[in-house]
C-alpha cells in the first residue's frame, strides 16, 4: 500500500513507545479464534491493526481489520478503520475516518466520538501505569476485598484488580464511557458520572433489563455518606453494558453511569463480589509503590485504634470526641445516635473490642476521607456487625460523621 493512512500511522507512533510492536498482534491472536467473545480482544486486535499500518504493512492492516469487523460487525471504530484502509487503495488518506463532506456533515456528532474513542484507547494504552503500582486510594484491603475497581476519567479506562496475600495485582483493564456532560455528579439528571469511593451493591439479572443495559449491570452506592453530606442528590449509578447493536459508547454519553463493552462487562460480572467490591472514580488516578502508602496510614491508624480503646473501655465521654458536630447514622443526629451506642457499650461490658478485616480508602478533594470497614467483635463473641465509618481530617485530627451497620 503506497498511500500513507496519516491519522492511523501517527496514532500507532505514538502507541509504540509503550508497547512492544508484536504486543498487539499477540494479543489478537490469543483470542481472534475464540468461539465467544473475550474480554479486551476487540480492542487489542484493533490495536495490531494501528501498528501494522504503522509498520508499512498495509495489507496484512487491511486483512486483519476485515476479519475484525467480520466477527464484530458492531465494533464501529473498527468499522471506521476498516473504511479507510479501503478507501486508502483509491485515494489519499486525510483524516482518521476520512468520509465524504456530506457524510461527515450528516454523521458529525458520531465521527467526533468515534475518532475520540481512539485516541482516548490508544492514550491509556501507551500511558500504562508502572508495574506494581497501585492507585493512592487503596491505602488497606482486607481479605474479604478479593477484587477492587478503579476508574480513570482522564483516561475513559477501568482497571481491575485482585487481592491476595502479597497485596493487589492489576489483572486487566477496558475502555470506558461516563457521563455525557463529564464528571463531578452534583444533583439528579445532571448527566455527570460521580467521583469518589462506592461499593457494588448488587448484580442485576440481565433477564429483568432492557437490551439497552447489555450484558447486565452493577449497582453502586451513590449517593454515599460523604456525597449525602455535601447535599449531593441523584441515584441509579451503574457498571452496564451495551445494547446489542453496539460495541461501544463514545468516551462521553451516558446519563452518569460507567459503561463498558459486553465482553469486558461480563469479566467483571464473573468476577468481582456483592458488598465487598470497592469502586473508586477519581478525574484522575495517582499510581504509587504499595508501600508508600503505609505512611499515610499510620496516622488515621492510631486514631481508629484510639476510638476502639475507648470503646473498649466503656469510656462514653472518651469515645464520643471522636465523633463531629454533624455526625449522622443515616438519619439519626448525634445525640438521637447517643443512646444506640450508649446501648452498645454496655453490652461490651468493658470486653476486648477487635476489629476485624477491616479495609480502609482515602478520599482526597476539597477535604481528606477515609472509608473504613470492618467486623466489630468483643472477646467472647464469636461474631458481631460489619460496620461502615467515614472519617473526616479536621485540623489535623481524625473524626468520625457517619457510622453504620451494613451486615
Amino acid at each position: 500500500m503506497k498511500r500513507v493512512l496519516f491519522a492511523l500511522v501517527l496514532a500507532a507512533i505514538q502507541m509504540l513507545p509503550a508497547l512492544p510492536a508484536s504486543a498487539g498482534e499477540s494479543a489478537a491472536r490469543k483470542n481472534a479464534n475464540a468461539k465467544t467473545p473475550q474480554d479486551g480482544e476487540a480492542e487489542a486486535r484493533l490495536i495490531a491493526v494501528y501498528q501494522l499500518v504503522g509498520q508499512a504493512r498495509g495489507r496484512e492492516a487491511l486483512r486483519a481489520a476485515e476479519k475484525l469487523v467480520r466477527d464484530h460487525p458492531n465494533f464501529q471504530l473498527a468499522q471506521l478503520a476498516y473504511g479507510d484502509l479501503l478507501a486508502s487503495q483509491a485515494r489519499p488518506i486525510r483524516s482518521f475516518g476520512d468520509v465524504p463532506d456530506t457524510t461527515a456533515n450528516a454523521a458529525g456528532p458520531v465521527l467526533a466520538d468515534l475518532r475520540e474513542e481512539s485516541r482516548m484507547r490508544l492514550k491509556a494504552l501507551r500511558e500504562r501505569p508502572v508495574p506494581g503500582t497501585i492507585p493512592s486510594q487503596f491505602l488497606s484491603l482486607s481479605p474479604q476485598n478479593r477484587h477492587a475497581i478503579a476508574v480513570d476519567a482522564s483516561r475513559s479506562r477501568l482497571y481491575l484488580f485482585e487481592n491476595s496475600r502479597t497485596g493487589l495485582r492489576l489483572v486487566a483493564d477496558y475502555y470506558i464511557s461516563l457521563g455525557s456532560s463529564g464528571i463531578e455528579k452534583n444533583v439528579e439528571g445532571d448527566l455527570r458520572t460521580p467521583l469518589g469511593v462506592y461499593f457494588i451493591t448488587s448484580n442485576l439479572d440481565p433477564r429483568s433489563l432492557k437490551d439497552f443495559y447489555g450484558a447486565g449491570a452493577l449497582p453502586i452506592n451513590y449517593p454515599n455518606a460523604l456525597d449525602t453530606k455535601r447535599g449531593k442528590t441523584g441515584s441509579g449509578i451503574w457498571l452496564h453494558g451495551t445494547p446489542p447493536n453496539q460495541f461501544a459508547r463514545g468516551p462521553n454519553a451516558t446519563n452518569g453511569c460507567v459503561v463498558l463493552a459486553n465482553p469486558d462487562l461480563d469479566r467483571i460480572l464473573r468476577t468481582v463480589s456483592v458488598r465487598t467490591t470497592p469502586v473508586v472514580i477519581a478525574s484522575r488516578l495517582q499510581w504509587v509503590a504499595p508501600h508508600s502508602v503505609a505512611a499515610d496510614s499510620k496516622t488515621f491508624e492510631d486514631a481508629l485504634h484510639a476510638w476502639r480503646n475507648a470503646k473498649t473501655a466503656g469510656d462514653m465521654t472518651r469515645v464520643l470526641r471522636f465523633y463531629t458536630p454533624d455526625f449522622r447514622s443515616y438519619n439519626k443526629t448525634l445525640a438521637e445516635w447517643t443512646p444506640s451506642l450508649r446501648s452498645e457499650l454496655d453490652k461490651i461490658r468493658g470486653r476486648n473490642l477487635q476489629l476485624k478485616d477491616v479495609s480502609y480508602l482515602r478520599w482526597t478533594d476539597s477535604s481528606d476521607t477515609m472509608v473504613v470497614t470492618f467486623g466489630e467483635v468483643a472477646d467472647g463473641s464469636r461474631t458481631g456487625p460489619t460496620k461502615r465509618q467515614y472519617w473526616l481530617r479536621q485540623d489535623g485530627q481524625w473524626k468520625i460523621f457517619f457510622e453504620g451497620v451494613i451486615g
